[in-house]
């Protein structure tokens, strides 16, 4: 029952950017023998039951008894040795903070880095600001994380035991957040908020501002210009991808470390400059060893970068959060920035490092791609944009139905996005462009897939649906290449790398089809700008290619009960003989070596070799289960 309370603890506190950011913060359960702890790599918001830690609690009381070590090293080799002895089966790696959860003999621990607490362990005058508003809690001066803080906490514990005959319940960590312990989830939020409201009072007070920073969006021309640059400059050397790089309007970045969570997923300083370029950013990663994770251009916006966009959300979450507790720490006295000795120990520290590494998952074929598909919100485009999604892609999913995107993108991963086009329009294809560099700075992967059929007899084929149809199929691939391009020409001059335009094109564009002309024509066309395209844009380096599908017959463009072909084919005679729905799909499936329509997978796998095949362009890929085979 206690796991319960402390997973629904765990999921509420870590849900709240209040409380929590990056998955960083702690919680604990024990009983009289045993420590449930939050292992290291799993969020609080997401832990279940059984993902927590279960741990001998007299193995890691022990740790605190160890004789002294001349070696500092040795005695954290014997912690190490004694933390893992302490794992009772097999399971995660618990959380490094696990002895400060001991140390405070409650059934519940809630660990959290709230910006209105670092406000406050983050201000110079902290400490004794601390001592006024919270006489019952402990304050612990920064030390490194791991088993020097906690005996320095252990100490600092017993100590107040002794004076005041009792536990501490809350303990502040300078730099790094507050531990809070209870025998009950009621009395953890009591704490909380008791807390939080005399730290938003005491800063009323003194009239400073504690609302979250909320910059808006970036300047378009800003953006346009710079984050596509920013996608090479920006990114490890020897990388094969180039970063994402999201973006927001202007604010002051954090001006030097903060907190471990800080360091970790935003690194200690980012690049100020009116015009970032190549080379301030090589000087800059000389100075400091890294490349910078945020750049800044002073009154116009803000950009941060990660190997995808949840990545580089995280950072930016952290940007905006360090400029909220620089702001709040005003009311502290101003702020109190790490050592240099104390940022390269979390820099270089082996727990924040696979933290770090387990937070971001594992790096899957296309992890770092940013990929659009037109049409995406259903049928073909829909199952493509799921098999590049599985791979690590990060998707765009770009419609008419902009409802029906957003929904399809809420199933593909967390660095998905819906937005709403028109691919017949150069004013709707040109605002999506602007706003996915905004999001991801750039783009990898073009998928042209937004397509149209109505079919009938040429000798009565109305003008409207023709315009209809070729608007969609054949302008809308040539508006589409037209602003895509542009951006992908910027990015690959500064990441070295190819970006691919792929349209999904058809059977229909290497083989006539009765009663089809409309479709077929625009098809054909399709392919026809595919190889100019292709002579024109590799100096870019942008590949241009096709992939021409067999037909998707359980897809809405076929299987549509009102404006399906099944029924439109029925309908037109294209089928002789034909007197039902299932007569023409059985007609369609017949014509087909392997006996069944093309399926989305089938489709992506092709997609992906035009992109993963560095050496090909202006080809169209079949992909129609031997129905078309080309000479």
């Amino acid at each position: 029952m206690s796991l319960k309370v402390v997973t629904e603890l765990s999921n509420r506190y870590g849900a709240d950017p209040a409380y929590i950011l990056a998955g960083g913060g702690n919680t604990s359960f024990k009983d009289e023998k045993f420590l449930y702890v939050k292992p290291s790599g799993v969020s609080l918001a997401a832990i279940q039951e059984n993902d927590f830690v279960k741990m001998d609690r007299s193995i890691v009381r022990s740790c605190f008894e160890l004789p002294e070590f001349t070696d500092s090293a040795a005695r954290e080799a014997k912690v190490k040795s004694l933390m893992a002895f302490a794992i009772i089966g097999e399971g995660r790696r618990p959380s490094v903070e696990a002895p400060m959860h001991e140390i405070l003999p409650f059934t519940f621990v809630v660990h959290t880095h709230p910006a209105l607490v670092n406000g406050m362990t983050c201000g110079n005058d902290g400490k004794t600001i601390c001592g006024e508003l919270f006489p019952e809690a402990v304050w612990v001066d920064y030390c490194d994380p791991g088993f020097i803080l906690a005996k320095v906490v252990f100490e600092k514990c017993s100590e107040y035991k002794k004076l005041r005959g009792k536990d501490p319940q809350i303990i502040f960590l300078q730099n790094h957040g507050v531990f809070v312990g209870a025998n009950s989830a009621g009395e953890i939020d009591a704490i909380y908020n008791d807390m939080m409201s005399k730290l938003a009072a005491y800063c009323a007070g003194k009239s400073v501002d504690i609302s979250d920073i909320c910059p808006g969006e970036a300047d378009v021309e800003t953006a346009m210009t710079f984050a596509p640059q920013l996608r090479g400059f920006l990114r490890n050397n020897g990388s094969g991808k180039p970063v994402t790089v999201t973006s927001c309007g202007a604010f002051n970045i954090p001006r030097g470390p903060l907190t471990p969570d800080h360091l970790v997923y935003a690194k200690a300083f980012g690049l100020i400059s009116d015009a970032p370029d190549k080379q301030q950013i090589a000087d800059f990663t000389g100075k400091h060893s890294y490349v910078p994770r945020m750049v800044e251009i002073p009154g116009k916006a803000v950009f941060c970068s990660g190997k995808n966009r949840a990545s580089a959300a995280t950072v930016q979450a952290l940007a905006l959060n360090g400029a909220l507790i620089e702001k709040i720490a005003s009311a502290f006295g101003g702020v109190h920035y790490l050592t240099d000795a104390q940022r390269e120990f979390i820099e270089n520290w082996e727990v924040e490092s696979y933290r770090a590494k387990i937070a971001s998952g594992n790096s899957a074929p296309l992890t770092g791609m940013v990929a659009v598909v037109t049409g995406g919100a259903q049928g073909f485009g829909y199952g493509i944009a799921e098999s590049l999604a599985a791979q690590g892609a990060d998707i765009v999913v770009a419609d008419m139905n902009v409802e029906g995107a957003a929904k399809a993108a809420s199933t593909l991963g967390a660095g998905a996005r819906g937005f709403a086009v028109n691919v017949a329009d150069e004013e709707s294809v040109e605002k999506l462009v602007q706003d996915i560099v905004k999001e991801y700075g750039g783009v990898d992967l073009l998928v042209s897939n937004a397509g149209v059929a109505r079919a009938g007899s040429v000798k009565s084929f109305a003008m409207k649906d023709w315009q209809f149809v070729t608007n969609v199929n054949y302008n809308g691939f040539f508006i589409c290449t037209k602003f895509f391009a542009q951006v992908m020409s910027i990015q690959n001059k500064a990441t070295g790398l190819w970006s691919d335009i792929v349209q999904v094109n058809s059977k229909s564009g290497l083989a006539g089809s009765k009663n089809n002309g409309a479709y077929a024509g625009s098809k054909f066309g399709g392919l026809g700008l595919v190889q100019s395209f292709a002579l024109e844009l590799v100096s870019d380096s942008i590949k241009v290619n096709a992939v021409c599908p067999g037909n998707f017959l359980d897809g809405p463009l076929w299987s549509d009960p009102e404006r399906g072909l099944f029924v439109q084919y029925l309908a037109a005679g294209k089928v002789p003989g034909a007197k039902t729905v299932d007569d023409v799909r059985r007609h369609y499936e017949s014509l087909v070596p392997m006996n069944r329509g093309c399926f989305p997978a089938d489709v992506a796998k092709a997609i992906v070799y035009a992109v993963e095949q560095q050496y090909e362009t202006g080809q169209a890929i079949p992909v129609t289960g031997g129905q078309i085979m080309l000479n």
